[in-house]
């Protein structure tokens, strides 16, 4: 299917997300995220300001995850290049989200504890891209082995993905069928 929308012009802006899930040590997993924004030419601020062509943002921030409970152990940010010198002084805005599980209401939090003027817009906009990608990180590293059905398991995951999508919706088959699962053993 081809797009119906085509490219013309030169591209001035392009921003990257990956997001990559590591075993940790059996019982975590590290969770590590990049935001990367790049011009395609010199652009001028409303103040006045001239940057440069190239990177303006490069972030990363590395995420320790417990897998019993998706709880987060420990935050690492890494500030590669940043447009402003004022812009590393939010290195620490997300040592608050240490602690928290990643369920719903997590994003919510995260703004709240670091969002606005606590923080960086771009780290929280990555953290909130990183959440969703923990919970697929987690869910490839417990299912790399065949593993016996676990009633409390399939609890958490229903809590987690009911009505997230169409598939997942509330009355759809597959939370009903967890439900049943759950029931019959």
């Amino acid at each position: 299917m081809q797009s119906v929308w085509k490219s013309k012009g030169k591209k001035v802006h392009a921003r990257n997300i990956e997001v990559t899930t590591y075993d940790y040590d059996g019982q975590r997993i590290m969770v590590e995220g990049f935001l990367k924004d790049d011009r395609f030419q010199e652009s001028h601020g409303i103040t006045g300001e001239t940057f440069p062509s190239g990177v303006v943002h490069h972030m990363a921030v590395r995420l320790l995850v417990n897998c019993s409970n998706l709880l987060i152990e420990d935050v690492n940010v890494d500030l590669m290049s940043v447009p402003r010198k004022m812009c590393r002084e939010t290195i620490d805005c997300l040592v608050p989200i240490k602690g928290l599980t990643i369920t719903k209401g997590f994003t919510a939090k995260v703004k709240k504890l670091a969002g606005d003027n606590k923080g960086c817009t771009h780290l929280v906009e990555l953290i909130q891209a990183m959440a969703p990608a923990v919970f697929q990180g987690f869910a490839a590293h417990q299912s790399q082995k065949p593993t016996a059905f676990d009633s409390d398991q399939a609890k958490k995951i229903i809590q987690y993905l009911t009505n997230t999508c169409l598939a997942w919706r509330e009355d759809g088959p597959y939370v009903e069928a967890l439900k049943k699962k759950r029931n019959v053993t």
